[in-house]
């Protein structure tokens, strides 16, 4: 095999891997949602109201190219204008996959 090929294969394995290492569940994501993020976002259809400055979690989901493991990484690091909610990479999974729920 020449040296493409297994950064290929290798690729393709830790990518399978990071996936299957987040295996989530979008309940505990939407506990999460209500707790933590329903003051700023629009987290959930039958939610009246968040702020202007956050975006819906609807509209978080319908962007191109959204990925639930971009957005599960996305969600560990400290933003400005985000709380440092400190997750658990379980945590930013569940409520990444929770999102996705709201395509």
């Amino acid at each position: 095999m020449n040296r493409k090929m297994v950064t290929l294969c290798v690729l393709v394995v830790t990518t399978a891997l990071t996936e299957g290492a987040f295996a989530a569940d979008a309940r505990k994501g939407e506990t999460l949602a209500k707790r933590w993020c329903a003051t700023c976002h629009i987290v959930a259809p039958d939610q009246q109201r968040g702020t202007a400055q956050s975006p819906p979690f609807s509209a978080i989901a319908n962007k191109p190219g959204f990925s639930e493991t971009v957005l599960a990484y996305f969600l560990l690091t400290p933003h400005p204008r985000m709380p440092d909610m400190n997750l658990s990479r379980s945590e930013a999974a569940d409520l990444a996959a929770y999102i996705k729920t709201q395509k």
